[in-house]
């Protein structure tokens, strides 16, 4: 199978399943535009990013990948404590230090060391991979921000609120790597495969992508809980 062009048409075909649920929602009297604006955006967004990462993939310059990677970072960093009411601006700086470390020395190690990018910059599997790991370790510290605040009300024991954040941080993962294989094939496995590549060959990068994806969530949230030590202490001993 050669992957082709999507036809306005086959979009459309696309968003059927999305139109059935759309009528359940209104038929059951559900906030529909909050889904619908959801899907819109999503439209909207995709569309703007495929034609941003046109022109960097064609412009193929080591400046405008830091600037991308640098926006990703704070992006992510920011997102990454969205629930979170108290303390938000003092608490990014360590979420932001934390994703930088835990996620770009996976991104360093992965790019340079096991695919030895040449140029190191190459923007088709950096921004990608990037990608991947920065949103791995945002939503690896969303889960661990929002879990601290709730363990350190009940147990009001740092030590133990850490680690309850923390493997709760990585629930979402280790779920993966349980059901990798069995109940689903990872886009990246499944797009390697549809275009032509060796399924024994796809399996070897998805491992690799287990790996990263396990590795950046575990530091970042682990590096977060330890920078941020001080503010969940006193908020312990404000209770």
């Amino acid at each position: 199978m050669n992957l082709e062009t999507i036809s306005l048409y086959s979009l459309a075909i696309a968003s059927l399943p999305v139109l059935v649920v759309l009528i359940i929602l209104i038929r059951w009297e559900s906030n529909y535009w909050n889904t619908i604006y959801a899907m819109f955006r999503m439209v909207v967004q995709l569309l703007l990013v495929g034609y941003f990462l046109k022109y960097i993939f064609e412009a193929n310059q080591s400046y405008l990948i830091l600037a991308v990677l640098s926006i990703m970072l704070i992006a992510s960093s920011w997102i990454s404590l969205r629930t979170i009411k108290e303390n938000k601006f003092k608490l990014f700086k360590y979420a932001l230090i934390s994703i930088t470390i835990g996620g770009g020395l996976t991104l360093i190690l992965i790019t340079q060391v096991v695919l030895t990018l040449n140029p190191w910059f190459q923007p088709k599997f950096m921004i990608p991979i990037a990608g991947m790991i920065f949103a791995n370790s945002m939503n690896s510290i969303s889960l661990a921000s929002d879990r601290i605040y709730v363990e350190i009300q009940q147990t009001q024991n740092y030590e133990k609120a850490r680690f309850t954040a923390f493997t709760t941080s990585l629930i979402p993962i280790t779920n993966s790597l349980f059901a990798v294989g069995l109940v689903s094939l990872p886009g990246m496995m499944t797009g390697q495969i549809l275009s032509g590549v060796s399924p024994l060959i796809a399996v070897r990068y998805q491992i690799v992508v287990m790996f990263m994806l396990f590795g950046s969530a575990g530091m970042s949230s682990a590096i977060f809980l330890s920078l941020s030590k001080e503010i969940f202490t006193k908020k312990t001993e404000a209770t």
